[in-house]
């Protein structure tokens, strides 16, 4: 577990992260990374659906994804539906700079805790809202989860082997995570701009937003020609030999020739240097036009010997190549390990468990883990006797309320 760092870029910033599941709870968790005191602030009795996604650990009320992803936070059991809950949590925005929320929107604003008095009790406050399809526009209300944006923003269509179904773009809620990450910037934008205006604002974030961020050209190239790119299984049609190829044990690799150097480097590589000739295919136009023929030549080539001799061989005339890791292959691979990129924290309750690093990688103040996800209510005590002021027989009452 990392050694608490006091001049970390984060600190002195409290969040208030009233949301569930991943996407803006991701947002919070950066934050915390780097120094913010993140309170996690769930329903009395069960908490955050996440608590129970996934493989279970040792501790009861967690599972392995919630170690994980609820990392750096306290938790504060409050409910906001109930009008002492409500009452806490405006006192508690007081002393916050940042709250992150992921409702259906209207939410908030039912409950009495919209943006409009969420910043008359705080003008410095900061919301950053992630919901399936923004505040706005005619799809609002609607539930959205990674796997909708992931359809909605366009990515779905393009993953699959031509003809086929539309495949889960992986099977992890990449765009929850991505939009994680964009929230995080949100925040970091926004607290920004209050060190020159002194005033907080809302962050309007959809999940598909995120998810159609990442498609390369795919707009411009439709706007301007009219041109649908659909499923391209393990190739793409902007570049050849650019996908996934097997190798003689079985195992595979992802091969990138972008530039018709990075042919010439790989033709070299197969013994093959004739290949990059004007005759043949030195040009990114001419190996395009006989796609299935130069694919086939590096498949046989890549077919004949196991992965290790593939990567050796590229490796060596700059080739860019990667396997294609199983997690398992990460947790052996060297490279990942110089890196750093795996962490195990030694958990109170439930031991050693193994997580990804923190990153990026700041030179001077790098972001740590303090933590892995809370016990349910952990923080209550200490957040609403030392922060607020709440007397041992107030918080007694509260829980036998349901209010905490």
């Amino acid at each position: 577990m990392g050694t608490s760092n006091p001049v970390m870029p984060m600190t002195g910033v409290r969040v208030l992260d009233i949301a569930t599941f991943i996407a803006a709870p991701m947002a919070a968790a950066i934050l915390g990374e780097f120094g913010a005191d993140v309170i996690k602030i769930e329903q009395p009795g069960g908490g955050d659906p996440w608590r129970r996604y996934g493989t279970k650990s040792k501790r009861a009320d967690s599972t392995l994804a919630w170690l994980t992803e609820a990392r750096n936070k306290r938790s504060l059991t409050l409910n906001l539906k109930a009008p002492e809950g409500a009452e806490i949590f405006k006192r508690l925005v007081k002393e916050a700079d940042i709250v992150t929320e992921n409702f259906r929107p209207g939410t908030l604003e039912k409950w009495g805790l919209g943006y409009d008095v969420l910043s008359e009790i705080n003008p410095k406050i900061i919301l950053m809202r992630v919901s399936g399809y923004g505040q706005t526009g005619p799809y609002r209300t609607r539930p959205g989860f990674a796997r909708i944006a992931h359809a909605f923003g366009g990515l779905t269509h393009l993953a699959g082997m031509p003809g086929g179904p539309p495949v889960t773009p992986g099977s992890t809620s990449l765009g929850d995570y991505m939009t994680g990450m964009y929230g995080a910037i949100g925040c970091l934008l926004a607290l920004r701009e209050r060190d020159r205006s002194g005033k907080g604002q809302e962050i309007d974030l959809a999940l598909y937003e995120s998810v159609f961020r990442a498609l390369d050209e795919l707009a411009p190239a439709f706007a301007a020609t009219g041109f649908v790119r659909d499923r391209e299984g393990i190739s793409t049609v902007n570049a050849c030999p650019h996908g996934h190829f097997q190798c003689g044990d079985g195992r595979w690799v992802a091969i990138a020739c972008t530039s018709d150097k990075m042919f010439e480097r790989l033709a070299r590589a197969m013994g093959k240097s004739e290949l990059s000739s004007d005759k043949l295919y030195a040009t990114t136009a001419k190996r395009l036009a006989d796609r299935e023929k130069v694919e086939g030549l590096v498949s046989s080539w890549t077919g004949s010997m196991d992965r290790d001799r593939v990567i050796e061989a590229c490796v060596k005339d700059e080739v860019p190549i990667g396997a294609v890791n199983a997690i398992n292959e990460i947790f052996d691979d060297p490279h990942f390990q110089a890196r750093g990129n795996l962490e195990t924290v030694n958990d109170p309750e439930t031991g050693p468990v193994t997580v990804p690093a923190v990153i990026p990688r700041l030179s001077r103040t790098p972001g740590e883990i303090r933590n892995l996800g809370p016990a349910l209510g952990n923080a209550n005590q200490s957040v609403l006797e030392d922060l607020l002021g709440f007397s041992a027989k107030q918080i007694t009452d509260l829980k036998a309320k349901g209010v905490v």
